[in-house]
């Protein structure tokens, strides 16, 4: 299960991160299951570290030179979920470096490529959801 901290938690930017892109995926498999009975998909996915202005407010990117990406390569994996006819009825999956990551116990010290199972899991999709009404006040 994941825990979803609450405003009074102490704030951890790297924790932070992490549990925004948890609730992205998760999203994105809440969307899968709702919606694929009316033809809708929904895909996450990692970019990957791209040197752009997005990392100007937060010290710059961190990452090492090898393991960057240029904006094209980090484009190439929503192209491939966008467009790509072979990833037709593909719904509610997390993907890498244009590949279906691994799902994984656990990211920690896991390398690039995999997912955690909880973040694919869809009562914590059903969760997130919940929550996400409950703070908007509607149901979607």
């Amino acid at each position: 299960m994941v825990h979803f901290y609450s405003a009074v938690d102490t704030y951890h930017p790297v924790v932070a991160y992490g549990q925004s892109k948890t609730a992205c995926i998760l999203l994105s498999v809440g969307i899968a299951a709702k919606w694929a009975g009316d033809g809708i998909m929904s895909n996450a996915l990692n970019p990957g570290a791209i040197a752009t202005n997005l990392q100007r407010h937060t010290g710059g990117l961190k990452k090492p030179e090898p393991f960057r990406k240029s904006p094209q390569q980090g484009a190439a994996n929503s192209v491939l979920l966008a467009a790509s006819p072979l990833l037709d009825g593909v719904t509610g999956r997390y993907f890498d470096n244009c590949t279906e990551a691994e799902i994984v116990d656990a990211r920690r010290d896991q390398p690039i490529g995999t997912v955690a199972h909880y973040a694919l899991d869809p009562q914590n999709a059903d969760r997130l959801w919940m929550m996400a009404e409950r703070m908007i006040g509607c149901v979607l």
